[in-house]
């Protein structure tokens, strides 16, 4: 069984400062509360490639292993390692963000899609963001509905983080819209 959603949110904020968001929402103190889910965050390597202009990095994340407790005591971890790959387009203005776990892959595959534009009905002003999340856990396949409830319980986890995501989101573009008009917050 896999446990997919999407999720569109549109932040009333130019693709510019969402982006800079993006990069910036792991590295500012005040967000540590909001996202603990997150251990660490590691930037392995980025490349502009010159021909195309295209940004291209990679960062190692460190999660807390998700799911209910019961999971994690079975595996007997409680982090997770993840990999982003993201690629930035200024040209057209687009951000694309696909994470992975790579611990756990035994019991659990997670992968996450997200994706920034310029919404279609103000590109100057307004930004869309599109995620795309699947969930598989890998030994419980045998047990369908078990899965099935793992798996739910996970969604619910990962939609609850994506939520105190867009919060600091939404925070750290007020910050980034604030230091553009030189007012210290």
């Amino acid at each position: 069984m896999v446990k997919a959603y999407g999720q569109e949110h549109v932040y009333k904020h130019p693709w510019e400062r969402v982006t800079s968001a993006s990069w910036r929402k792991f590295s500012d103190p005040e967000n540590k509360r909001t996202l603990s889910h997150i251990v660490e965050v590691d930037t392995l390597n980025h490349k502009l490639d010159p021909e195309s202009g295209k940004l291209y990095t990679t960062r190692a994340i460190t999660v807390h292993a998700p799911g209910p407790w019961f999971v994690r005591k079975i595996i007997g971890q409680d982090i997770c390692h993840c990999v982003e790959s993201t690629v930035v387009d200024a040209r057209t203005k687009s951000m694309q963000l696909n994470t992975r776990n790579i611990s756990l892959q035994k019991f659990l595959e997670v992968e996450e899609k997200i994706r920034y534009d310029p919404h279609p009905d103000n590109p100057n002003e307004w930004t869309v963001c599109r995620q795309e999340t699947s969930i598989r856990i890998k030994p419980l396949s045998a047990l369908a509905s078990m899965a099935e409830k793992v798996e739910q319980k996970c969604a619910e986890k990962f939609m609850q983080n994506s939520a105190k995501g867009r919060e600091v989101m939404e925070r750290m573009c007020k910050y980034l819209e604030a230091e553009s008009r030189g007012i210290a917050m």
